[in-house]
Order: C-alpha cells, then sequence, then structure tokens
C-alpha cells in the first residue's frame, strides 16, 4: 500500500511542476506582449507626428520634396507591416533614418530652427524617441527572458508540448542607425 502513496505523490509532483511551468510561461509571454503593445504605442505617436513635423518643414523648405517623400514613404511602410514582424522593425529603422535627415535639413534653415511650432514639434519627437528606445530594451529584455525560459531544459518540454513558440527581438539595423546623417543640396 506504501507503494501506491509513493506513485501518487510523484504524480502530484510532476501535475504541479507542470502547471507551475505552464503558467510560467504563459506569464512571460503575455508579458512580452504587453511590452510589445507599449512600444506599439509610442510608435504610433510618432507616426502621428511625423506629418505636422513634415508640413512645418515643407514650409521653410518647399524645393526638399524628396527629403518630405522619403519621411512620408518610411512612414507609411512602417505602418503597413505587420505588427511584431521583421518588416515592421526595419521599417521602423528606415523612419527613424529619415526623420534624421529631416531634422538634419533644418540646420540649413535658421528661420525654420527659430520657429516655436518646429521647436515644439521636435521636442515631441526627440522625446517619443526617448520613450521608443526605452520600450525597445525593455521588450527585448523580456523576449530575452521568455525565449530562454521556452529553450531551457526541462522547461522547454512543457513550451513543446503546449506550442510555445520563440519571439523575435526588436533590432536596430546596423546601416540605418548607426551612420551619420548626410543632407546634400
Amino acid at each position: 500500500m506504501w507503494w501506491l502513496w509513493i506513485i501518487l505523490g510523484v504524480l502530484a509532483a510532476v501535475a504541479i511542476w507542470v502547471l507551475g511551468t505552464y503558467n510560467s510561461l504563459i506569464i512571460s509571454r503575455t508579458s512580452s506582449e504587453e511590452a510589445f503593445s507599449t512600444m506599439d504605442i509610442y510608435l504610433k505617436k510618432r507616426y502621428d507626428l511625423i506629418p505636422n513635423v513634415v508640413q512645418t518643414v515643407k514650409g521653410y523648405a518647399k524645393h526638399e520634396s524628396d527629403t518630405f517623400e522619403k519621411v512620408i514613404e518610411a512612414r507609411n511602410m512602417a505602418m503597413k507591416a505587420s505588427s511584431g514582424s521583421v518588416e515592421q522593425a526595419k521599417g521602423e529603422n528606415a523612419l527613424t533614418g529619415t526623420i534624421k535627415s529631416l531634422f538634419a535639413l533644418s540646420e540649413n534653415y535658421p528661420e525654420l530652427k527659430a520657429n516655436q511650432n518646429f521647436i515644439d514639434l521636435q521636442n515631441q519627437l526627440n522625446q517619443l524617441e526617448i520613450d521608443i528606445a526605452n520600450s525597445r530594451k525593455y521588450y527585448n529584455g523580456v523576449v530575452k527572458e521568455y525565449n530562454i525560459k521556452i529553450q531551457s531544459v526541462p522547461t522547454n518540454i512543457i513550451a513543446n508540448l503546449f506550442k510555445f513558440s520563440k519571439k523575435e527581438m526588436f533590432v536596430v539595423d546596423e546601416e540605418t542607425e548607426r551612420k551619420n546623417v548626410s543632407v546634400q543640396f
């Protein structure tokens, strides 16, 4: 009779471990989804702000239509990419690069640099870029923990059993983010 209690005890321990592991994976996955959602909110705010910046700059730099078109094109590409996809990360990196060109362009227009509306928009956009960078760091940290959890033994057994899949990090494009912005006239 004592062997029955041992078997029941082992089964109960395994069941408790499976439930605890499953719940831990659910919490990690939900945290990564929440982190992406937070980042997505900042990205949408940036999408909404960009047309205002472009319109303000257009009033001062009418012959820079190529730069404006690139900014709007990059914004539209980033907005159309599916949420959480590699294409979205590429679109966001391209958008960041074109925004840098737009602000570098303003250096050649002293009236624009002195315009209070432009200064306010630039400050708002700069704050959004800081918020986006911080939310990307948070998202990537949460995703890293989740990915480690679903790939580590013995948790990977439960992750595979319940089809938890690896999430992609939101990475910086080397070419777009790390090179200097050049504006040519």
